[in-house]
C-alpha cells in the first residue's frame, strides 16, 4: 500500500514514509482492508492530508481513532459524511460552537468545510477494523502520526493546536509552545461533556481571536 498523501505534506514526511516501522505498517493496513471491514475507506485513510496542506495549515484538532460505524468515518477527526447522522461528540462540537459563536447547528456533519480553510482534523490512529473501537492502534500509527505533531510544531509557526480531552492532552509534549498556542479542555463525548469538562470552552472564538492576534484570517465554523 502507498500512501495517496498531497505533495506538501510528502515533503516534510518523507523520513517517515522510509522507515521500517512505517513499511510494516502499510503492510498490516493492506492485509487488514484485504482480510475483513475497515474504515475509512481505504481512498480516504490520508483524507486530512489531502484536505488540508501542510502550507495552509493553522489550526490542529487531535483525534483518536475513527469511527467504525458503517458510512461514517471519511478520514477527517469528528466529521462524517454528508447526510449521515451525528455522533454523539460531533454533536457536542457543534452545540458549544452554537452558544460560543451564535452559529446555527449545521445540517451536515462533514467537516471538509474546516479542513478547506487549514484546520488539520487528524486521529491518532487513522484506520480501523468495523465495530472494533482501537482495534488497530499500537500498529505504528502513533508512531506516524506524533512525528506528524512534531513536524508541524517544529517546521511551522503560530499554529493553535485544540487538545480535548486525556489523550489528546498528552500530545502537549510534542509542541513547542514558545512558537504555538494550546487550547485544551475535556473531550467532546458525552461522558465527558455531561460532567462540565467540554461545554462553555469557547475554543472556537478564542481560536479566531488568537488568529486575529497574527493578522490570519478565523475559521468559519
Amino acid at each position: 500500500m502507498n500512501p495517496s498523501i498531497h505533495q506538501s505534506w510528502k515533503l516534510q514526511l518523507q523520513t517517515e514514509f522510509d522507515s521500517p516501522y512505517f513499511k510494516d505498517l502499510m503492510t498490516f493496513v493492506t492485509n487488514q482492508y484485504a482480510e475483513t471491514q475497515c474504515f475509512p475507506p481505504e481512498n480516504l485513510i490520508f483524507n486530512a492530508f489531502e484536505k488540508c496542506h501542510f502550507k495552509d495549515l493553522k489550526v490542529v484538532i487531535i483525534g483518536q481513532d475513527p469511527y467504525h460505524n458503517y458510512n461514517q468515518a471519511n478520514g477527517l477527526c469528528f466529521s462524517v459524511n454528508d447526510g449521515v447522522k451525528h455522533p454523539p461528540s460531533l454533536i457536542n462540537i457543534f452545540k458549544e460552537i452554537e452558544t460560543d459563536l451564535g452559529i446555527a447547528y449545521p445540517i451536515s456533519g462533514n467537516l471538509e468545510r474546516w479542513a478547506e480553510q487549514g484546520v488539520f482534523l487528524l486521529n491518532a490512529t487513522l484506520t480501523v477494523r468495523a465495530h472494533e473501537a482501537g482495534s488497530h492502534q499500537k500498529q505504528g500509527w502513533e508512531t506516524f502520526t506524533d512525528a506528524v505533531i512534531k513536524t508541524i510544531s517544529d517546521k511551522k509557526e503560530n499554529v493553535v493546536f485544540l487538545l480535548w480531552g486525556g489523550f489528546a492532552k498528552k500530545k502537549a509534549k510534542l509542541i513547542d509552545v514558545s512558537k504555538h498556542s494550546i487550547l485544551e479542555s475535556g473531550h467532546p463525548s458525552p461522558l465527558s461533556a455531561n460532567r462540565g469538562y467540554w461545554f462553555g470552552n469557547k475554543h472556537f472564538s478564542e481560536t479566531n481571536v488568537l488568529l486575529g492576534k497574527l493578522g490570519l484570517v478565523g475559521v468559519v465554523w
